[in-house]
């Protein structure tokens, strides 16, 4: 019987062509036509803290779509059913199990992962749990998806097709993806699926794809634009 294995989350940013003064140049376009790359060559950075700030308090958008980040994602399909609600300024490749045999891969919650929900749905809060609580859910998980992934390769081995065996695995799968956006997007993303008290519109994502996939892109954007991050920050997380 094949052994299951129990993993986490990952993020890795695979190329990015990202930069503040990518937001300029196209924000400059729209009136200085031809001439914005001698234009802004010229001008050197001199005013870009100013008018990328400019553009967030306005919510003037499309020059930060002149942006672009890929990532590799290996994350739960549960995660994946969250981010895939994410559609304008995404494209996403993910592993088929019509086409190819999943590994017996699954996540289970850490023991940080709040645990116990209290409240109604739209007006709940999550608290951590109790150790034996934590203990149970994951021996539970363990043991069902060991019989789940046992079920599957049963099917297959009586020649199910793999997009019919794939319907006995849980949405704990692992499974893995690329991901492309541009900053707008990646803004969009962050204040939908990060949890910070201070946004101007305060959110309650799913923990996992707060903490192990959201907090990643956060720091791309950080990285690679930190004029604009800053600007999106202070305007209280609000995509342009």
């Amino acid at each position: 019987m094949t052994q299951i294995t129990i993993s986490q989350p990952e993020v890795y940013l695979r190329r990015q062509l990202a930069s503040d003064d990518d937001v300029i140049e196209a924000m400059l376009v729209s009136t200085q036509g031809a001439e914005v790359r001698e234009l802004w060559s010229n001008e050197g950075r001199e005013g870009i803290d100013g008018r990328i700030r400019f553009l967030m308090k306005n919510r003037h958008g499309t020059p930060f779509e002149h942006t672009y980040f890929k990532f590799f994602v290996k994350a739960p399909i549960a995660v994946f059913r969250e981010h895939h609600r994410h559609r304008i300024g995404w494209s996403y490749n993910e592993e088929s199990g019509r086409y190819k045999v999943m590994k017996p891969e699954f996540y289970i919650p850490p023991r940080e992962r709040p645990l116990v929900q209290e409240g109604k749905p739209g007006a709940y809060v999550m608290s951590p749990g109790t150790d034996d609580q934590y203990d149970e859910m994951r021996a539970t998980m363990a043991t069902s998806f060991q019989e789940q992934f046992r079920e599957y390769e049963s099917l297959l081995s009586l020649g199910v097709a793999k997009e019919v065996a794939l319907g006995v695995l849980p949405v704990y799968l692992m499974s893995s993806m690329y991901a492309s956006c541009n900053a707008r997007s990646m803004m969009a993303f962050l204040s939908l699926r990060t949890d910070e008290p201070e946004a101007s519109f305060p959110s309650k994502p799913m923990w996992e794809i707060d903490q192990l996939v959201a907090r990643h892109y956060e720091l791309a954007l950080k990285a690679y634009m930190p004029i604009t991050y800053k600007a999106f920050c202070d305007f209280g997380r609000v995509a342009p």
